[in-house]
């Protein structure tokens, strides 16, 4: 598939400047996101992304606030549900194709191995519910062209991120208390980008899992993380690691237990060897380490 002309949709977040820094040559990305653009405006998908001569639309806009969803559910489904819904119809009406990111939050986190695509979703927050409704709503707007992919704890330059309050948090503080019971799989965006040009140039349309290979808890991605910091003297000391349960930790949305996502799938699809979470940490501060 010729990447010739992509609407960025959320182009200002922390996935979408890796996909501007990293776009293929000959791609050309046109921009939008707030405050010039709103997503849950018809009006405005339809004349500026429907009408635009996009051949790719990339939508990388959520409202992420995982607990901020809780309070505000009606505008999550907004952005998250409705949204998606817009730009599938935008993608119909134009004839582009549509790629969607996701969430592992549309499942309920009560496996022991796993969740593959097909998988029965059954998310337990708002969040999770938001973010279904706009899987949904691509399925049902008539729509064949589209990829929707899922991921799970993304990190990366340019945004809030798990990797960066961990960072921050170490040289404030002496001791850290980290979750040890919610086991899942980080993901550096620069790996998923490069998954979504690669998969972009396919036409195996449908639902893919995206994460760095292996899982951990957040409390073993911590520790990985001071360890790798204070191996390139990121930390001026290593603070104590407390491992605490969910329940020591309360916070208003209730986060999935096991939340690993088979990544099978996408790998056969673009033929790659998908990095274990470990090396694209290293990666990760690497990179980051050129931008300080």
């Amino acid at each position: 598939m010729a990447l010739r002309r992509v609407a960025l949709i959320g182009a200002r977040g922390m996935l979408a400047g890796m996909i501007k820094s990293t776009a293929p040559s000959g791609c050309t990305i046109s921009e939008f996101d707030l405050p010039e653009f709103d997503l849950t405006s018809r009006a405005q998908v339809m004349g500026l992304i429907g009408q635009g001569g996009f051949n790719i639309i990339l939508n990388c806009a959520a409202y992420t606030n995982v607990d901020g969803c809780e309070a505000d559910e009606d505008q999550a489904t907004l952005v998250n549900g409705i949204g998606p819904q817009l730009l599938a119809e935008a993608a119909l009406t134009s004839g582009a194709t549509l790629l969607h990111i996701s969430t592992d939050y549309v499942f309920a986190g009560d496996k022991s191995e796993p969740y593959a695509e097909t998988d029965p979703v059954g998310p337990l927050t708002a969040y999770g519910r938001s973010k279904l409704a706009g899987e949904e709503s691509i399925l049902r707007s008539g729509l064949n062209d589209f990829f929707i992919i899922r991921t799970s704890w993304l990190y990366g330059p340019g945004g809030n991120n798990f990797v960066e309050t961990i960072l921050r948090l170490a040289a404030e503080r002496d001791e850290l208390g980290i979750v040890r019971d919610q086991i899942g799989s980080p993901t550096f965006t620069g790996d998923l980008a490069a998954a979504v040009y690669r998969l972009l140039e396919t036409k195996d349309y449908g639902f893919y899992h995206f994460s760095n290979a292996g899982s951990c808890s957040w409390f073993e991605f911590a520790e990985e993380i001071i360890r790798q910091a204070a191996r390139r003297g990121l930390l001026q000391h290593q603070p104590r690691m407390k491992p605490l349960t969910s329940e020591e930790y309360p916070l208003p949305a209730r986060r999935p237990a096991y939340s690993v996502l088979a990544t099978d799938k996408i790998g056969t699809a673009i033929k790659i060897e998908i990095p274990h979470w470990q090396d694209a940490l290293v990666r990760y501060l690497e990179l980051r380490n050129r931008f300080k």
